[in-house]
């Protein structure tokens, strides 16, 4: 059993979000010496730290939570069949309470370097506060959105009244009404922003710097009589997530250029009027590959906005022109068009306006000036690889993780590194947990995971590190999966890019995840377990 006051373990996991939260059982459960470092005073990643108004699941609440204990998935109730952030925290403070697993992490406790040290075969990590822990294996399990950016405007630092990323909104309850809001940038997390506090401020201001295309939530309760059926069919739930390339209860179909233009549009009438991702998961297949067919259903979509904004310039101001429908990361949202036609919300499009600078009392554009009391940066994150690159990694002789992964994340099946030997990365660069359901991606992680280590383990092994070919071919496999698909010239998540991040906004694709779709993954490394690891060297 471990002893958070020790600072040498056999395991240290870093975070202590969802996957965190999965692989500490995992490890107590076989009584391995295991603790989590987590950076943040509490656990919850990214339920703990984004709790700005209208942040909740995008995904079916009843897919999202762990499906590893049935005693939860019986005492549980999703109360929404999308959860909002604060029963999101809730739920996993419960996971955590029930199993103890709190006394297994360590708070305040962000991880500043790790160096890997061949011959006592240890990862020594330095915290930020000097502190110092020592560990046979590390397992990340720190998100592919924990690192907020923010955009770099002259005299951001004069503005006097209240600024912030939604990632650090305020503890406190902030009231916003009667105060002048400026939001910057429309992706998931301002469209959920945008929506949210409409009608709760004296003025909202909508800077946005590229539109995106997005489609209706529709969320609704769950009451106890839905709850009891989901009990009843949860391992029909779980078979269908895996079963779909997409990690949901939605499968694609093919067809496309088989259905009549009436047929396609019927279809899709249905489809964006059910809950959730159903429109892009149970959508033709050919969307993501026919540049033609994906021009039809954008341009369906771009329709449904047309007919939910009054103001017709405006409307055209919110249609994507630079990614086709589904080409990047879908928000969902519960009226945030019909925000534009409120007379208290105000766009502008940076396109056209761009933002010269900030001063005491607000921002100003090319077009005037916008009088402001808060400035919230709906700017996201440095997506999957800037949790790593936040850690000075130093794998043997000293090399520079940052430095390998400069131009693109280079992985053995998303979960280890060749040159950076006892580092396992949970839902790391490279698997599908930036191409597919999040947490059903981070079970599938954490389970191969413990089975490696199990193996190792079993084996009087100390020593753990993938061979240099056998990454090569998975990048190439990675690099394969992605060049099929439409969005390989999309600026977004899926190829890397963020205007924010040096290195990453010059418009090089950096190959950050697998596309193969998620029943291929899981053949793929269920078959390197199967094979014992052939790719893999241990000693």
């Amino acid at each position: 059993m471990s002893d958070v006051t020790n600072r040498h373990h056999e395991v240290v996991v870093l975070g202590a979000g969802v996957s965190g939260i999965y692989q500490i059982k995992c490890l107590i459960d076989r009584g391995i010496d295991a603790i989590v470092l987590e950076g943040d005073d509490d656990l919850g990643g990214t339920w703990y730290r984004n709790r700005y108004p209208g942040a909740r699941f995008d995904s079916e609440s009843y897919t999202y939570g762990y499906s590893f204990s049935r005693e939860v998935l019986d005492e549980w109730h999703w109360k929404e069949r999308f959860s909002g952030q604060p029963e999101n925290l809730r739920y996993l403070n419960f996971v955590a309470d029930k199993f103890d697993l709190r006394s297994h992490m360590v708070f305040n406790a962000r991880v500043q370097s790790m160096v890997w040290d061949e011959d006592s075969r240890t990862w020594t990590l330095q915290l930020a506060d000097g502190t110092t822990y020592t560990a046979r294996f590390v397992i990340t399990s720190i998100g592919p959105l924990s690192i907020p950016t923010t955009p770099k405007y002259e005299g951001m630092d004069r503005f006097g009244g209240r600024a912030f990323h939604t990632w650090a909104w305020p503890k406190e309850p902030l009231d916003l009404s009667g105060l002048r809001v400026g939001v910057i940038g429309t992706g998931a997390t301002g469209i959920q922003v945008i929506a949210d506090i409409a009608d709760k401020v004296g003025h909202l201001t909508v800077f946005q710097r590229r539109p995106n295309w997005s489609k209706p939530l529709r969320n609704g309760p769950i009451s106890d009589e839905e709850m009891a059926q989901i009990r009843a069919r949860y391992d029909e739930i779980f078979t269908n997530c895996s079963a779909s390339p997409n990690g949901f209860e939605h499968m694609p179909r093919w067809g496309f250029w088989d259905a009549t233009p009436e047929e396609r549009r019927a279809l899709w009438d249905e489809l964006y009027d059910q809950p959730g991702f159903a429109i892009l998961g149970c959508n033709y297949a050919e969307i993501f590959f026919d540049e033609k067919a994906n021009q039809e259903v954008s341009d369906y979509i771009a329709d449904r906005i047309r007919a939910r904004v009054n103001d017709p310039v405006v409307a055209e101001k919110l249609i994507p022109r630079d990614h086709g429908f589904g080409l990047q990361r879908l928000p969902l949202e519960t009226n945030y068009f019909e925000a534009y036609n409120r007379d208290n919300v105000e766009l502008v499009s940076l396109a056209e306006t761009p933002i010269v600078r900030f001063d005491e009392t607000g921002i100003e554009t090319t077009a005037g000036h916008h009088d402001l009391d808060v400035i919230v940066y709906a700017t996201g994150f440095d997506a999957i690889t800037g949790g790593y690159d936040r850690i000075d990694i130093r794998g043997v002789g000293g090399v520079s993780l940052r430095d390998k992964w400069k131009d693109s994340p280079t992985t053995y099946l998303g979960v280890l590194c060749h040159g950076f030997p006892n580092l396992l990365m949970v839902a790391g660069p490279q698997s599908v947990s930036g191409s597919t359901n999040f947490p059903r991606a981070i079970e599938t992680g954490v389970n191969w995971v413990t089975a490696l280590l199990d193996h190792v383990r079993e084996g009087g092994h100390t020593r753990v590190e993938p061979q240099a070919d056998a990454e090569e071919k998975w990048v190439a496999e990675v690099q394969r999966a992605h060049e099929r698909m439409l969005f390989r010239r999309s600026k977004g998540w899926f190829t890397g890019y963020n205007s924010n991040v040096e290195g990453h906004n010059d418009g090089r694709v950096r190959y950050q995840a697998y596309f193969g779709g998620a029943p291929r993954y899981t053949t793929v490394i269920d078959r390197a377990t199967a094979d014992g690891y052939p790719a893999l060297e241990l000693s």
